[in-house]
This record gives C-alpha cells, structure tokens and sequence, in this order.
C-alpha cells in the first residue's frame, strides 16, 4: 500500500508539478508520505470517467491512506498522504 501511495504521489509531482521534486517519509505513530515539487498548483481530486487514461490518482491516494492534503509552502507545495502502521508484535 505505502509503495502505490509514494508512486502514485511522485508521479504527479512529476507529470503536473515543477522541479526539484523531493519526497519525505516521516515515521510517527503513523507513516506520513510527503512529496514537494515547486509548483503553487493545488491538485483536485476528480473522478476518471470508463476510459480515462489518467485521473484516478488522488482518489488512490484519498481511498488507501487514513487521511491526506495539501500545504503551501515558500517555494510550492507539499501533498502528504498518512497512513497507519500495524502493531508491532
């Protein structure tokens, strides 16, 4: 699951945002994905119609993490998704 909602976040970093791209994974009582990208353009999450190609990204991203946004910041945008870890055994 983490491995679809790093792919699926940096691959729209890449397609719609500007360079540099970087992506940060911060390990708290969850796991939160961060990727920023120079870009001030907000994402939107929308829904693909039967044969889109594309544009089923974000609603991956809002369906397999716990909860997930968008912050500006000085030179972009950040888009994090936050997901919960399993319990340790």
């Amino acid at each position: 699951m983490t491995e679809l909602l790093v792919s699926e976040l940096v691959t729209n970093a890449i397609r719609y945002g500007r360079p540099p791209i970087s992506l940060r994974l911060i390990r708290d009582s969850g796991l939160v994905c961060e990727v920023s990208d120079a870009s001030s353009t907000a994402p939107h999450l929308r829904r693909a119609r039967t044969y889109d190609e594309g544009g089923r990204g974000l609603l991956l991203v809002a369906q397999l993490s716990e909860r997930w946004g968008t912050r500006h910041a000085a030179d972009g945008k950040i888009i994090w998704a936050q997901q919960r870890l399993p319990a340790e055994p």
